[in-house]
């Protein structure tokens, strides 16, 4: 999630409704200045008994913070406790209970994504080794109850974590318990941006169903191959979801304000403060009316923020975020980006891409986003056949994307190298859940200390 580290007095007073479209308007780019933005977040663990560290305890979270600043980080302060790290490569920060999410820098392509994703894994494991930290690739604890895990020192994680039970049952497990991976991709124009989210938003189950790695809860299997997914349908039904207006004609970035102004506020952030407005509403923030601050406007930076506070499959800011995968290895890391660029990158693909998924109607979407956090690969498609098949289909659209982008390494291999784990995934039809379900009543003979042997950095 954001980290907000100054409040803007200085920028602008929303004085208009015209001016809620302008973040999106701006994201505007000519292709060559199209970029590639990971995010991609752990589990932090104590290599001696495996459980979750505390912020302050000797050896924990802020001892991991403050060990990266030998690489050259900065600090980022909130309250009095450092709460996320600034540097070349982006923002290093903190989920809720301490998962530790890297945000990369906007980058050109794929080569500089995975040397960024290389350059961090080395150095949270060279602090891990000294502090005894070990870190886990998967969508969901595997083993933690939701008791057992401590709470980050950040001001907007209070607010959501007070709001969540008033909405959705697995809000706080969303916050608490989960990891992702997920990708920030540019437009060129409105047109763009509406090709691209439609082309993205339909197919998001695809990149659930491959990157699926969430099939155990409290030490058990829970049914799910991502369970992760399947905890965004009951976390808020206001702020989540599969978006079918979207699919509207005459959808663009006014449509999506319309969207955004229907859902409800967490918070405003004052002084390095963040003041609770949750379940207040941004049209009355317009107003004047806002019960949190009577009186006073928004600036464009309070938007900003709240276009951070909805979590669809995929957001619209000032550029497409995309949302569908768990947590995963290392080499899945550059493996979303990669699947999503050779996609959305290169018009041809993007046509066929769409061309796949453009007469399905909102039903069947929904059907298969509802379908695939427990079947997986296996889950029925819209056209018939199994997930797998148009995950086949999807996986050689994009390696032609990336073909076309022809960029290539110091080895003169192009960024395609870069999707052969989920060509592994297809060609086994196993999702790496359904690999880890296979251990789990096999060799691990249903003991999941084994995770921490196998599945971390």
């Amino acid at each position: 999630m954001s980290t907000r580290t100054v409040s803007n007095h200085n920028d602008p007073i929303i004085e208009d409704r015209s001016q809620l479209a302008e973040p999106m308007a701006k994201g505007e780019k000519p292709r060559d200045r199209w970029r590639i933005g990971t995010e991609h977040e752990k589990f932090v663990y104590r290599q001696a008994d495996f459980r979750a560290p505390s912020y302050d305890e000797k050896g924990g979270i802020h001892d991991l913070l403050m060990g990266l600043t030998r690489f050259g980080w900065e600090p980022v302060m909130e309250g009095g406790h450092v709460i996320a790290l600034a540097g070349a490569d982006g923002t290093v920060s903190l989920e809720p209970a301490g998962q530790l999410e890297l945000s990369g820098a906007p980058l050109e392509n794929l080569h500089q994504t995975h040397d960024e994703t290389a350059r961090h894994i080395e150095q949270v494991k060279a602090v891990g080794a000294d502090l005894g930290l070990g870190y886990l690739g998967l969508g969901m604890w595997p083993d933690k109850t939701r008791d057992a895990l401590p709470i980050m020192p950040k001001g907007r994680y209070g607010i959501m974590l007070k709001h969540m039970p008033r909405v959705g049952n697995l809000g706080l497990d969303m916050m608490l318990r989960t990891c992702t991976i997920q990708t920030n991709l540019d437009y060129g124009s409105e047109a763009d941006m509406v090709q691209k989210f439609r082309t993205s938003l339909a197919l998001q189950p695809i990149a659930t169903a491959l990157f699926a790695s969430s099939p155990f809860t409290e030490g058990k299997p829970n049914g799910y191959q991502s369970y992760r997914s399947h905890i965004w349908t009951d976390t808020d039904p206001q702020r989540t979801g599969m978006l079918p207006f979207v699919f509207e004609d005459g959808f663009g970035y006014d449509r999506y304000v319309d969207y955004m102004l229907d859902v409800p506020m967490y918070f405003v952030f004052r002084d390095g403060q963040y003041i609770d407005a949750a379940g207040q509403s941004f049209r009355d923030f317009l107003k004047g009316e806002l019960p949190a601050l009577p009186g006073e406007l928004p600036h464009l930076s309070d938007w900003n923020d709240h276009l951070s506070t909805a979590f669809p499959e995929v957001r619209l800011k000032s550029f497409l975020e995309m949302r569908g995968a768990d947590g995963g290895r290392q080499d899945q890391i550059a493996a979303l980006p990669a699947f999503w660029v050779g996609l959305l990158y290169d018009q041809g693909p993007l046509d066929a891409a769409y061309d796949l998924v453009k007469h399905w109607t909102i039903e069947q979407q929904q059907q298969l986003r509802d379908a695939v956090p427990r079947d997986g690969l296996s889950a029925a498609a819209p056209d018939g056949g199994p997930v797998r098949d148009l995950a086949q289909q999807v996986l050689e659209i994009a390696a032609q994307g990336l073909a076309a982008r022809n960029v290539v390494n110091a080895a003169g291999e192009d960024e395609s190298r870069y999707l052969a784990p989920l060509r592994s995934i297809v060609a086994s039809g196993k999702s790496p859940a359904a690999e880890y379900l296979e251990r789990y009543h096999g060799k691990w003979q249903q003991d999941l200390s084994h995770v921490y042997k196998e599945l971390s950095f």
